[in-house]
């Protein structure tokens, strides 16, 4: 793999032919990380689930419904299987969330992450058949979360699974951009396609939240930041916590918002880029320390590495 080399006079702005292979190896452990976190997570939630119409209930904490006299989970396929009104999408349904189905699914999803950093590194010098199963690879990953998002009748955790799809459309993208240039491979091409798409999504997402808190009375004179504070995991807030004093509760949403809200300043440099990317990546570790949402936290570390190569690439 090339080596980063660095222009002079701006230490961020890096050559691209280095830099490329640099940032989409660190998209790709990143995006594997959080994948194997979500998949682990899967395992566990379907263990919790009944296994057919006669199993009893468990704790998962999810609503609960009574058909026949025998309380049944929410989430359990039986339930579930109504939405399809085709007989024969719904036995191909059935096979594939099955327990045996299911279990097929996880363990592809634990294989084909795995592989994908591997297969990223040596798309950069080993050709055409490595861009093939790159491009099948990501495709199985693709695949993989649409059925997942089907099972739980679209996002299970909201914003993370989407912006996990997004990393995989744009990791689908660069694959794809790749193989088109055969017979000449020109992998860079691939990418700077992929981390375009994937940049997008992740600015617009924290571009709209600051928007979207701009325009909400609650935001702006602080009062939201303290109350969804006080129903956090690790809520309430102390007696004497500063978050609790109206003045600066606005400050500190005002604060928020506008760092939201600037999230594309990002892009004119990748000084900026860099510093945006950090203090997302201190927001989100907060979001899961109050909250417990660690999805949210791999989901968009993962996309930190295309921020920063669109910003790099800005000033080449």
């Amino acid at each position: 793999m090339p080596t980063l080399s660095l222009q002079t006079g701006n230490p961020l702005a890096a050559d691209l032919s280095g830099f490329t292979p640099l940032m989409a190896m660190a998209l790709a452990i990143l995006f594997t990380l959080s994948w194997l976190i979500q998949t682990a997570e899967f395992a566990q939630i379907f263990r919790m689930l009944p296994r057919n119409a006669d199993s009893k209930p468990m704790a998962t904490g999810l609503p609960m419904e009574t058909s026949l006299h025998q309380p049944l989970d929410w989430w359990d396929w039986s339930l579930q299987r109504a939405d399809i009104p085709n007989p024969t999408w719904r036995r191909l349904a059935d096979t594939l969330y099955s327990p045996t189905g299911l279990r097929w699914q996880l363990w592809l999803r634990a294989g084909s992450g795995l592989a994908l950093p591997w297969l990223v590194y040596l798309s950069f010098n080993r050709g055409f058949p490595i861009a093939t199963a790159l491009f099948l690879n990501v495709g199985l990953l693709l695949a993989l979360q649409l059925l997942m998002l089907i099972r739980w009748r679209g996002a299970f955790n909201g914003g993370s699974d989407f912006m996990t799809l997004m990393v995989l459309l744009g990791l689908f993208i660069a694959a794809g951009v790749n193989l088109l240039s055969a017979p000449n491979l020109n992998p860079a091409l691939g990418w700077r396609a992929g981390f375009a798409f994937i940049a997008l999504q992740a600015i617009s997402s924290y571009f709209l939240s600051g928007s979207v808190k701009l325009l909400r009375p609650e935001w702006r004179n602080g009062r939201a930041l303290t109350l969804f504070l006080n129903e956090a995991v690790r809520g309430p807030l102390p007696p004497g916590h500063w978050l609790r004093q109206a003045g600066l509760a606005r400050l500190g949403s005002w604060a928020f918002i506008l760092w939201e809200c600037a999230f594309p300043l990002a892009l004119l440099h990748a000084e900026w880029a860099l510093l945006f990317c950090l203090v997302a990546a201190v927001f989100h570790f907060l979001v899961f320390w109050f909250f417990g949402l660690n999805r949210f936290f791999w989901a968009w570390l993962a996309t930190f590495p295309a921020i920063i190569w669109c910003a790099a690439a800005h000033w080449n």
